[in-house]
């Protein structure tokens, strides 16, 4: 099935929202921010599609600090990343987010007396962002966006003042892009929390600190226009941001590009967690090899691979304060571990090329017995990609390091799954990732 580039970063623009904390839509709602500011602006033409795709991908490298987040604030991390957006300079408010964000227990004054020094001198938030914002950068290039799009990821935290982040670029100096970029968020977020009077009076009080005046002059312009206030609450946004579409964004993208954002996406899954790192790609490889030992095409490997890549890409809504646990999850942590196929299922199915990715997301952890999760689907209603990328999803997990305990030897890991082959996986699927790898096991243990 044929896809537009705006319906399919568009759509996956919600996996962003997810990891970021944000309220669903977001990134769609500051596409429609930036891009009304820059027909008020006259924004040159040749620069639109680049700030459009921009708006959309801001915060596609934000799952890459999550673990560091949890890590060093005991915090949710995606709690932290939605309040840490109205944080403003102020000592006593930063003291507040910190003691309200920070895991404080009896017995730990030290380690918030250096929690607060880090986090006033910039050194913690440095750390955060030049992450998020470098590997966003990365990311956008994969997929082969333009130079001026990674630019303006990379400068998203930066300030007109010269006070932001990464690299500490002042005026001009900054991306253009990046300049409207950070005033819609700043927008939408305040505006999203306490309604248009808040956005309005916040992006005031940040002029000619975070912004160029001139551009916060423009905003005040837009923002006196009711029409403008009732559009980001309207629930057609999705269809309102496309009169603002690139000519290249109706276009049927090809097979290639979708690969590549396949790809992308996955790295963004398994950045959220140490834990994951690589384990979209490894159970793509895995399913590709039962899928070669299956006989199935090349295109139906091709779109396999595709489900491999992306059949986690619920778990950006869940915290790396349950992902990363080292010990059994409680009842609460269980149910957002059991939320992230459905989240998955609903990100994918407002594309409708990646509809039966859309399947197999949901359904990656049922069982043939009725015994999975989410919805206890019995045999019958699993589909053989959905088969083999559950075979190859329980492989990978086993024969890698988790919190709870290290990697298993694949003979150990086997011997595990042989006692649910006929009730979690398709005897089919499994011999066949068993055929593969006894070829593949030989030449790994000579190159050792």
């Amino acid at each position: 099935m044929s896809i537009s580039k705006a319906e399919l970063i568009g759509a996956l623009s919600y996996a962003l929202d997810l990891t970021e904390g944000q309220a669903e839509g977001h990134a769609l709602r500051c596409c429609f921010i930036g891009m009304t500011m820059a027909e008020h602006l006259s924004f040159p033409q040749d620069q639109r599609g680049d700030l459009y795709y921009m708006l959309l991908l801001k915060d596609i490298g934000c799952s890459s600090n999550a673990a560091r987040i949890c890590q060093l604030f005991l915090a949710d991390d995606l709690t932290f990343k939605r309040d840490f957006k109205t944080l403003n300079e102020s000592l006593p408010q930063v003291l507040h987010f910190v003691f309200s964000h920070t895991g404080l227990k009896a017995g730990l004054a030290e380690r918030f007396r250096a929690l607060v020094h880090n986090f006033t001198a910039g050194n913690i938030t440095h750390e955060l962002i030049e992450t998020r914002c470098q590997r966003g950068a990365e990311i956008a290039r994969q997929m082969r966006f333009s130079e001026a799009v990674a630019t303006g990821i990379l400068d998203l935290d930066e300030h007109w003042n010269g006070s932001g982040l990464p690299l500490g670029r002042k005026g001009a100096e900054i991306s253009p892009l990046a300049q409207i970029a950070l005033l819609a968020q700043v927008a939408d977020v305040f505006h999203t929390a306490s309604g248009p009077a808040a956005a309005r009076r916040e992006i005031a009080r940040r002029s000619g600190k975070w912004f160029d005046p001139a551009l916060a002059a423009v905003f005040a312009t837009v923002a006196a226009d009711p029409a403008f206030w009732a559009a980001l609450k309207a629930p057609d946004m999705e269809s309102r941001i496309k009169r603002f579409a690139p000519s290249d964004a109706t276009e049927t993208v090809e097979e290639d590009f979708l690969d590549a954002v396949a790809a992308a996406f996955a790295e963004v899954v398994d950045a959220k967690s140490p834990f994951t790192s690589g384990h979209s790609k490894r159970v793509a490889l895995f399913a590709d090899l039962i899928a070669e030992e299956l006989g199935l095409s090349d295109e139906h490997r091709r779109h396999l691979k595709r489900a491999g890549l992306l059949h986690d890409i619920g778990k950006l809504g869940v915290s790396n304060q349950i992902l990363d646990k080292n010990g059994k999850p409680d009842d609460d942590e269980w149910a957002a571990i059991k939320s992230h196929p459905g989240l998955g299922e609903r990100i994918l199915s407002r594309i409708t090329a990646f509809a039966d990715l859309a399947v197999v997301a949901a359904s990656h952890h049922e069982r043939l017995d009725g015994r999975g999760y989410p919805r206890g689907l019995t045999a019958e209603a699993l589909g053989l990609d959905t088969r083999i990328i559950s075979v190859a999803d329980v492989f990978d997990a086993l024969t890698a390091d988790r919190p709870y305990r290290p990697a298993m030897p694949i003979d150990k890991a086997f011997s595990i799954m042989d006692r649910d082959v006929g009730l979690a996986f398709d005897p089919d699927c499994y011999d066949a990732l068993k055929r593969a790898l006894a070829r593949v096991e030989p030449v790994l243990k000579a190159a050792a």
